[in-house]
């Protein structure tokens, strides 16, 4: 009889010590006010279109209102530096993108050290698209090479600007296909889109959701996609893997992503609210229609392609000898 009250105090005791410990008590309370995602960028764009439907779902899930708060400015930078300033509590997130791996190989002075930053989870990615004038006579990517080629510097490629992901694509390209193809940076991806249907350059990357239009009505030509796989809102489009470039894999990929200090245990509850929502159909159907591939990968697998992504922009930035601020 006295062992068996000697265990079943020693039980109690247990249970109370688990109860009072902080991440169990951070994990049974959390969320318990509504959570704030800022998106580095204005609204209307991919990244924040993408938000505004995981954040209704997350809003669900947690049974808290998830706030959206565009904080754009310095390519994503301004954002980013925002929640990685901010408490590690889970109430503050970031829509994590591309110019997280992409700006610290670009930067000398970011306003937030990478390390501030953890991955929560990777919801999906998006292709750029590799685009010609119909009237080039460009109908394949070898097309595309054999010209560049025969003549290196005469043809050209438009971007959004320096440093961006389609600039940057456009140079892995060139890096990988051994070509030099001159660069007509401008304002924004839209002046270049128009930039190439008037003639002005002869190819440019760009996000597929933004093109789609452009391509179905047959005033750009899509010859590849950057990912491993074909998107299947343009499936009959090649890859570049597919296209002579078998390592080519480029993507405007998004996310969330915290404040580095944030407890294990609200990670992994917000993880699994977005891995349950990347799963929903109605979800899947919506991000599938304006070009985007679901893919859930949770904090560590996200921490892993940041790193290999961030390494290969690494690499592009030294090839093209591209620095920024």
């Amino acid at each position: 009889m006295k062992n068996h009250i000697q265990r079943r105090s020693f039980l109690t005791g247990s249970a109370a010590v688990l109860l009072a410990a902080p991440g169990f008590a951070t994990a049974q309370t959390f969320p318990s006010k509504p959570i704030k995602l800022v998106v580095p960028f204005p609204p209307g764009g991919l990244i924040d279109t993408m938000a505004r439907l995981v954040s209704t779902r997350l809003a669900q899930e947690l049974g808290q209102a998830v706030v959206i708060d565009n904080k754009p400015g310095a390519g994503g930078n301004l954002g980013a530096a925002e929640v990685a300033r901010s408490t590690p509590d889970g109430y503050t997130l970031l829509m994590a993108s591309p110019p997280l791996t992409i700006s610290p190989a670009l930067y000398t002075a970011l306003p937030y050290k990478p390390e501030q930053i953890a991955p929560v989870g990777l919801i999906g990615r998006v292709p750029n698209v590799l685009l010609v004038n119909p009237k080039s006579g460009i109908t394949s990517v070898a097309d595309l090479l054999a010209k560049a080629k025969a003549k290196p510097g005469k043809l050209n490629y438009g971007s959004n600007g320096n440093g961006t992901s389609l600039h940057l694509s456009a140079e892995l390209f060139k890096s990988a296909s051994g070509t030099f193809i001159t660069h007509i940076p401008y304002r924004g991806a839209a002046q270049a889109v128009t930039g190439l249907i008037a003639g002005e350059v002869d190819m440019m990357f760009e996000n597929l959701p933004s093109v789609i239009g452009q391509i179905q009505g047959g005033s750009v030509n899509a010859l590849a996609v950057t990912t491993r796989r074909r998107s299947k809102t343009i499936a009959n489009v090649p890859t570049l893997a597919e296209s002579g470039m078998p390592d080519f894999d480029v993507s405007a990929w998004y996310g969330l992503a915290a404040p580095a200090g944030t407890p294990a245990e609200v990670v992994a509850r917000v993880g699994q609210a977005i891995e349950k929502i990347s799963r929903d159909p109605e979800i899947v159907r919506s991000m599938e229609s304006r070009g985007a591939d679901v893919g859930f990968l949770n904090a560590q697998l996200m921490g892993a392609f940041m790193s290999a992504d961030a390494a290969k922009w690494r690499r592009v930035a030294s090839f093209a000898k591209i620095t920024l601020g």
